[in-house]
């Protein structure tokens, strides 16, 4: 069978705009497919009450060595420099200082024992200090972080994470999605709505089933999430099995955000920032008035935000503002609006946020990684060493297997 292309993309988030960008920068004909009505995956500003909110990633993490920060610039983004809130409580309340100062010590001596004293099995929780009053709080902290509580992650694959993480996270003012849609090169073709529903090895290359009919390329790549490819969205052949395995090792916790939109005379000030209860695991982290608007941005993750997909969009919204009367008074309710939520694990072909590897499992990330017989190749998130979820992570895990097909297509030294 003829290849209609040389490289065929399925999905269109960062990992895979990044590949589509390196490759057709090669001279490579190159197809995206996107099962979803839109581009970006993972990365979604919508815009409301004229304001660009970003429903899925919202921070340039590691910002000083991230790559779509000088990339996001040249583009004429916006990013928003200097210190965010994230560890801060506005005016101690709920939480006093001393209390702060504990739960603060009581995660840096677990990710002490992390380093220096871990324990025999992979697993972070056993890390924990038995009885600690502060554990509940570093559940929470995993779950913003993760998406899953400690009992659930890699020691191993956490220590990668930490090790390479800086503190630098910065923003994009007209939204981190709106900067992933924009690197999107216009001759690259784009087909949205078009779900890939078979991926087969043919002759040198590649065939690929969709509802519109069948597409040929010499290479493939799939940057879908690891649970959509565990969920079988896609059919494979045999050789794809390890893969397949790899990427049911590294499921993708859960994190929602709910937008509540401030209304009247609230007395709340920018960039601030509250968590609900710090002696609850599933509580929620509030992040007030983000570069100044007139919002609060409620993050919940892991089992809380699980329970909030389950109970429902006006139960998970009633949920935040208890959290947020208790600490603020009875008063801010009036001047609180529901906005709009994210249901990340309800979501086609995404089912879930980022990944973490299960305990005994960092290795699946480099299993995951490697191409096969130099015509299938995989990226996204889940396959970077260290920089996993983030969309920096994907994007270059992107380029890094753009430049894998190029010295597979006999192009990696071409102009």
């Amino acid at each position: 069978m003829a290849s209609d292309y040389d490289v065929a993309i399925i999905g269109a988030g960062a990992a895979g705009i990044a590949a589509a960008r390196r490759l057709s920068e090669r001279g490579c004909s190159v197809i995206l497919l996107e099962a979803s009505s839109r581009i970006g995956g993972r990365a979604w500003t919508m815009g409301l009450r004229d304001m660009p909110l970003d429903m899925g990633c919202g921070w340039l993490h590691s910002a000083g060595r991230n790559p779509l920060v000088t990339i996001g610039e040249a583009a004429g983004f916006t990013v928003v420099k200097g210190p965010n809130a994230w560890e801060s409580h506005w005016h101690d309340l709920g939480f006093s200082p001393d209390e702060q100062e504990a739960a603060a010590a009581a995660w840096e001596r677990l990710m002490q024992r992390l380093s220096s004293h871990s324990p025999a099995g992979d697993r972070v929780s056993d890390a924990l200090e038995p009885g600690c009053e502060w554990n509940k709080y570093c559940d929470a902290i995993s779950s913003y972080v993760n998406g899953v509580p400690l009992n659930e992650l890699s020691i191993q694959d956490s220590l990668a994470y930490e090790a390479a993480a800086t503190d630098d996270n910065w923003r994009v003012e007209e939204g981190y999605g709106s900067l992933i849609g924009s690197l999107l090169p216009s001759r690259v073709r784009i087909c949205v709505a078009m779900p890939a529903r078979r991926l087969s090895f043919s002759g040198h290359g590649v065939v690929i089933e969709t509802p519109r009919g069948t597409i040929g390329a010499r290479a493939a790549i799939v940057t879908v999430s690891t649970n959509a490819l565990v969920r079988g969205v896609i059919a494979f052949d045999k050789q794809v099995d390890t893969h397949l395995e790899a990427a049911a090792q590294l499921p993708l916790g859960l994190a929602d955000k709910l937008l509540i939109e401030l209304i009247g005379d609230h007395g709340l000030e920018p960039e601030t920032h509250l968590i609900g209860n710090p002696r609850k695991a599933e509580t929620g982290s509030y992040y007030i008035r983000p570069l100044g608007r007139p919002i609060i941005e409620c993050y919940f993750g892991g089992r809380g935000a699980a329970r909030l997909e389950e109970a429902g969009l006006s139960n998970a919204f009633a949920f935040a503002v208890e959290e947020l009367a208790a600490l603020l008074g009875n008063g801010i309710r009036s001047h609180l609006k529901p906005l709009i939520a994210t249901s990340w694990g309800q979501t086609d072909w995404v089912h879930g946020s980022y990944s973490h590897a299960l305990p005994g499992h960092a290795h699946a990330r480099t299993v995951l990684a490697q191409p096969l017989e130099d015509r299938l190749f995989f990226a996204g998130e889940a396959t970077h060493a260290f920089d996993f979820s983030t969309a920096h992570g994907a994007w270059e895990t992107g380029l890094r297997a753009a430049g894998e097909v190029l010295a597979a297509l006999g192009r990696a030294g071409s102009a």
